[in-house]
């Protein structure tokens, strides 16, 4: 009896030991996938690994506030936009009220109106720049990317991308995006024209990003 009690304390004591390895092996684990998660919420990031992140963005949702500035008037909007490579682009209006719930879409070069009680004549007249794809992140994304010229620089904070519309208007030649350096999300998108004056503000009041 005493020989099998000493043998079981044995092993008892021999399991409890592995079980001490397993738990501290298992801890190690997981503190290391914490601090390389750490690692990739901004401070320890570089300039050029946020960028790419943003320009490597495979779908994304987001909330905007819209300014476009014309020399006849000045038209502000809410949005929700969201963007995926199956869907395309997609925005919905929250405000103004009485254009609520209209969606435009854009895929494949294609412009796609839904849930529109208004006509395309009126939203064009009416709703200055609300049709143009120039609102859309993946828009500036994709320019980013064509363009031999985009640049960006650091500062105060913020990763600020800069590049070149590859359309034709003379209002929507320059745009710059600002990138919160800390969490490493957009918060907005300044368009102007070929004389450097702001045609467009985008602020995004609320996005979720997804690599």
């Amino acid at each position: 009896m005493r020989k099998e009690s000493s043998f079981f304390m044995r092993n008892k004591k021999i399991f409890f030991i592995l079980f001490l390895i397993i738990l501290t092996i298992f801890l190690a684990i997981f503190i290391s996938k914490n601090m390389t998660k750490n690692q990739k919420n901004g401070n320890n990031m570089n300039s050029q690994e946020i960028v790419d992140n943003i320009l490597n963005l495979s779908s994304y949702k987001t909330k905007i506030n819209v300014q476009v500035n014309s020399n006849k008037n000045q038209n502000k909007y809410v949005l929700r936009q969201e963007y995926n490579t199956e869907n395309g682009s997609i925005q919905e209006v929250v405000e103004p009220e009485n254009i609520a719930g209209v969606r435009i879409i854009h895929k494949d070069n294609s412009l796609k109106i839904e849930n529109c009680q208004l006509d395309l004549k009126t939203i064009f007249e009416n709703y200055n720049g609300l049709e143009d794809n120039s609102l859309d992140l993946i828009n500036f994304i994709n320019e980013y990317k064509e363009k031999n010229k985009a640049n960006f620089e650091e500062k105060n904070g913020e990763i600020i991308m800069k590049t070149k519309s590859n359309k034709n208007n003379k209002y929507l030649n320059n745009k710059i995006l600002y990138i919160n350096k800390e969490n490493l999300k957009p918060t907005k998108l300044i368009i102007q024209d070929n004389n450097q004056n702001t045609t467009i503000i985008i602020e995004y009041i609320e996005i979720e990003l997804n690599l």
